[in-house]
């Protein structure tokens, strides 16, 4: 297998790391691979936040839902989805610009995540695990003070990365879907009940369908960290409102 490929196959979620500092040029090889990311009309409508002071570190590993090992990761970037840089940009040339609207945050979001997973390929092929951090989004008041962030600047996704123990080495990647139930030709198509169950069959690991999805939305799609999330990414939307 071409070994680009082989390396997309291997790429699992690392969240134990073996505490060897990442070297300086590899961690702009990683931040050079994210800025070379496909983007909308070459805007690059994101900024990248390496998170490096100590406390800031410990704080978001505190407020992204108690995770430790954010705070020892050698490596933390927070890709930000960016409408505020053009906008800036646009009314210094004096361009009388409209304000940005929710259709300027998708597009900067789908920018920063491009870019970050070009940073996660990167990583991966110079032997550096990495974590994504959704919580990034949730708690919008501290993190806007943490992080610093003005209107129309929205924390889209934060990487850790560190380089992985032998037990992580080891841990098998979890399955994903079958291609069959993730690719639809032409047009979409609802599933039907039995193709649900067949979906989630290899995921259950012997519990009922219902036993298993009942669990996992209470632990997720109806927690307090999804109700969380949903409130502050609300919030951040109220800039896009006018």
């Amino acid at each position: 297998m071409n070994p680009i490929i082989r390396s997309l196959y291997d790429r699992k979620s690392v969240r134990v790391y073996t505490g060897r500092p990442i070297p300086e040029p590899d961690v702009q090889t990683i931040l050079g691979a994210a800025a070379q990311a496909p983007t909308a009309g070459n805007q690059q409508l994101y900024t990248i936040l390496r998170v490096t002071d100590p406390d800031k570190k410990h704080r978001l590993a505190l407020s992204c839902d108690h995770q430790p090992f954010i705070e020892q990761a050698d490596l933390v970037l927070i890709f930000c989805a960016d409408c505020l840089r053009w906008y800036s940009a646009y009314l210094e040339a004096g361009a009388a610009p409209r304000g940005p609207g929710v259709g300027d945050l998708m597009l900067a979001v789908v920018d920063a995540v491009i870019a970050a997973q070009n940073a996660v390929v990167a990583a991966q092929a110079l032997g550096v695990g990495s974590c994504y951090i959704g919580d990034i989004m949730e708690n919008v008041e501290t993190h806007r003070e943490i992080l610093g962030l003005p209107d129309y600047v929205f924390p889209a996704a934060m990487l850790v990365f560190g380089y992985p123990t032998d037990g992580q080495k080891r841990r098998p990647k979890p399955p994903r879907f079958d291609l069959a139930r993730l690719v639809c030709e032409n047009t979409y198509r609802v599933p039907d009940p039995a193709e649900l169950r067949d979906t989630f069959a290899p995921k259950t690991a012997g519990k009922s369908y219902e036993e298993w999805m009942r669990a996992f939305c209470l632990r997720k799609y109806n927690s307090d960290f999804a109700r969380e999330m949903t409130r502050s990414v609300g919030e951040y939307l109220r800039q896009y409102e006018t």
